[in-house]
């Protein structure tokens, strides 16, 4: 039986995509793709490839959203949930219950929050790179699963570093769900 999963996304959708093409060498079953942004390319490329989609937008009370994105999330009963390229802050009781990664453009602990590639260009770094992580209550905090190094070359601005991170972030999110599914408990 395959394992059931929940990506939530915010942008293009790359890597939503990466997992997508990969369900069935990694037997996985994408119950829906979830974004805050009802303009996300990622909701296009989901419903193109047969996924449902949801979006739940942050409106004015962030109560309501926070309630509403564990409802939602909790009526797919994943096994696992891919946060991939998602710009929200997950709610305590949300991380709490639903196992949760994250993939994050630098080496955490390095360079945390919304703006890690800019911040590893201005601190002049030779090396940054991708972290896979468990998303807990804070901010790119949670426990590092899989690092992967990308090298900082002269002449790199923030787009052409952050693309070549994009580059090996779609393998590292692959790779790694690969790597945790069989030590995750089985919601059938």
């Amino acid at each position: 039986m395959a394992y059931r999963l929940v990506i939530l996304a915010s942008g293009s959708g790359t890597l939503a995509q990466a997992v997508c093409d990969a369900r069935t060498d990694l037997d996985i079953d994408i119950a829906v793709v979830i974004s805050d942004n009802p303009a996300a390319p990622v909701l296009h490329k989901a419903q193109s490839a047969g996924i449902p989609t949801q979006v739940i937008s942050v409106g004015a009370s962030r109560h309501e959203w926070n309630v509403q994105i564990v409802e939602h999330v909790a009526a797919h009963k994943p096994d696992l949930v891919v946060s991939a390229g998602f710009m929200r802050i997950l709610p305590a009781d949300f991380v709490n219950r639903f196992p949760t990664i994250n993939i994050h453009p630098s080496l955490l602990p390095n360079f945390p929050g919304a703006h890690a590639v800019r911040d590893a260009l201005a601190a002049a770094v030779a090396i940054t790179g991708t972290t896979v992580h468990w998303v807990d209550d804070g901010v790119d905090t949670g426990p590092v699963i899989t690092q992967m190094e990308v090298p900082v070359l002269p002449g790199d601005d923030e787009a052409t570093l952050h693309e070549r991170i994009k580059k090996v972030e779609r393998g590292l999110i692959v790779a790694t769900i690969a790597l945790i599914l069989p030590t995750l408990e089985r919601h059938v």
